[in-house]
């Protein structure tokens, strides 16, 4: 990348980002959209033309941040479309925190459901009246595409206008309401409360494959120190149950970069097989805690090895050289989500040598017809340490140090020695980078 955007993209008019510092806004920099940055310049200039603002949320590593830029806001068409209709401001979650959670809670309140990108179109006072996610080009699967919305919007604005106002003032003065309510307090969370609580996890527990809810599923560790401290409370041990199933399947799970270490953004399934392949520093942070928090309750090893695990990750790939921490690793690779992470059982022939491809495929869910798209491998433990090492008859410390093999410069089970790890180290590929020192 080149002062944050992908290269190429230097010939092609620069909007008003360029001047920005967020690697997000940079990467949207010479869009043919004409973006402003959230600032007063833009809310006078949608008074002054009548037209209502197009806020697009997103954050430099996500990945369906990158679909829809792609899609639509490099699109001559669709940006033609949203320059005539609105007037467009990119707004970086990371940088301006405060901007997103406001609009979030709308977004959450209309239609049940957020993330990002972040969608939102509102008056030129920013009351908002429109809020969605991801949105496609052209309309697909039963949603609506930009095409098909912007034209749309356009007539509401033009001709009904007053309905548009009203719904969007009803929904603030929901929000309003909902907000000014009496929060419990820490005096009302008596025994029976925390039961109540506990209850209602266990009611969305899946005790084939750990976690909570279904697809998709995230790591959620709030829920595990919740379920740690109950347990010792209490005494219940179906609590404690709970949290170990939970860690030991996200950990033998494709949710887990099983070379690198670290956990990835959450599961599509409700297996933890397939990720959203990117990391969070953030994620990084909660689930060493989770780890290590079950460590202390178990004297497991394996909690403990799983935190220094995470932590190595951290300062090796997400630690920077001038030592503050990247906020983000990007999902995509070379244009497509998770190929970084994503192995041919001919790529580990090649990678390993004989004995250590033996022991790969005996301890990991490797296919030569993949387990994923287009016969790719997404590496999983078929079982844990403990079980595979009784099956191979060595301790499992043992097995551990043949899967790190440290001190072996050639070896390729250590994650700086990967060769993926060292393409991504000198090249991620256009748009591919780590979000700035958070």
């Amino acid at each position: 990348m080149i002062n944050g955007y992908p290269p190429g993209k230097e010939e092609s008019p620069a909007n008003r980002l360029l001047s920005e510092k967020s690697p997000s806004l940079l990467q949207h920099a010479f869009n043919p959209v004409h973006w402003y940055p959230w600032g007063e310049e833009a809310f006078l200039a949608a008074a002054r033309e009548d037209k209502p603002i197009f806020l697009s949320v997103g954050y430099s590593t996500c990945h369906w941040c990158h679909v829809m830029a792609h899609e639509s806001f490099e699109d001559p068409g669709v940006a033609r479309l949203m320059n005539q209709t609105f007037i467009c401001i990119k707004v970086d979650r990371e940088e301006r925190p405060d901007i997103d959670q406001m609009y979030m809670t709308f977004a959450q309140s209309m239609t049940g459901r957020g993330g990002w990108p972040l969608t939102i179109i509102m008056t030129p006072e920013k009351k908002p009246f429109f809020a969605a996610t991801y949105i496609p080009k052209t309309g697909r699967a039963g949603q609506a595409g930009m095409i098909e919305i912007i034209p749309r919007i356009k007539e509401l604005w033009v001709k009904n206008r007053d309905e548009l106002l009203d719904s969007a003032d009803q929904i603030l003065d929901y929000l309003k309401q909902t907000q000014s309510q009496p929060r419990a307090q820490a005096a009302n969370l008596d025994a029976a409360f925390l039961a109540r609580a506990y209850a209602a996890l266990a009611s969305i527990y899946d005790p084939q494959n750990g976690g909570f809810g279904t697809a998709p599923k995230f790591p959620t560790p709030h829920n595990l120190f919740f379920l740690l401290r109950y347990w010792h409370r209490s005494g219940d041990k179906q609590a404690l149950q709970m949290v170990e199933a939970t860690l030991q399947a996200m950990r033998r799970g494709g949710i887990y970069d099983q070379v690198g270490f670290g956990f990835h953004r959450y599961s599509t399934d409700g297996q933890w097989l397939v990720p959203h392949f990117e990391k969070m520093l953030y994620d990084q942070a909660l689930m060493a805690i989770a780890y290590t928090e079950s460590y202390q309750a178990t004297g497991k090893e394996e909690y403990a090895r799983t935190a220094r695990e995470i932590l190595d990750y951290v300062l090796r790939d997400m630690t920077a050289p001038q030592g503050g921490f990247f906020s983000a690793e990007d999902a995509d690779s070379e244009g497509e989500e998770g190929k970084f992470y994503v192995w041919t059982a001919e790529e580990l022939k090649e990678t390993l040598d004989k004995e250590e491809f033996k022991l790969f495929i005996r301890l990991f869910d490797v296919h030569e017809s993949g387990n994923f798209e287009k016969g790719g491998n997404i590496l999983c433990q078929r079982s844990n340490l403990i079980d595979a090492a009784s099956v191979l008859k060595m301790s499992e410390p043992d097995l551990y140090e043949a899967l790190s093999c440290p001190g072996e410069e050639s070896s390729s089970f250590k994650g700086r020695q990967d060769p993926h790890r060292l393409e991504w180290t000198h090249d991620r590929g256009p748009g591919q980078s780590r979000a700035g020192p958070a």
